[in-house]
């Protein structure tokens, strides 16, 4: 795969500044880093993103995830490694991310107002959107991804 452009974040410098300040926001959130990391994995994975799914891999096990969860990610549904609030989150990633089909259910909105406390919904919901962002701009420039993971991270149980 070639890559589309490799100067876009310099080309467009005033439009990706805000993107970046969106997400030292969200990093600065009450919404668990891990959680994050699983909404921005679980975005990617669904909208093929290979440069954001190798960054949030790696980032998540640099926190402390398991490779396990993150292998299991992509059947959350299936498997108990999830807790409830994460299940809400996962259950709205895909809502949003698949928005065209599942028109965001009221049933998933529901699940997210049962985990989260209504500041934590926006930023969530925020989140969300901003993942499903950058995943278009560097899937749709066709930006290369990462070729390692953290070392002793990747190993773990």
């Amino acid at each position: 795969m070639t890559s589309r452009m490799t100067d876009h974040m310099k080309r467009a410098k005033g439009g990706f500044e805000p993107l970046f300040a969106a997400e030292a926001a969200i990093k600065g959130s009450t919404l668990e880093p891990l959680l994050i990391h699983l909404v921005k994995l679980r975005a990617s994975q669904i909208n093929g993103c290979a440069f954001c799914i190798q960054m949030h891999v790696a980032e998540a096990l640099t926190d402390g995830e398991t490779p396990l969860r993150l292998h299991m990610l992509p059947a959350w549904r299936e498997s108990p490694l999830y807790s409830e609030r994460e299940r809400a989150a996962l259950a709205w990633t895909e809502a949003l991310t698949k928005l065209p089909e599942t028109g965001a259910p009221d049933a998933d909105w529901a699940k997210v107002e049962a985990a989260f406390d209504v500041d934590e919904r926006a930023w969530l919901t925020l989140s969300i959107g901003a993942i499903n962002l950058w995943n278009r701009v560097q899937a749709g420039l066709r930006v290369p991804h990462g070729t390692r993971l953290p070392e002793a991270q990747a190993n773990a149980a």
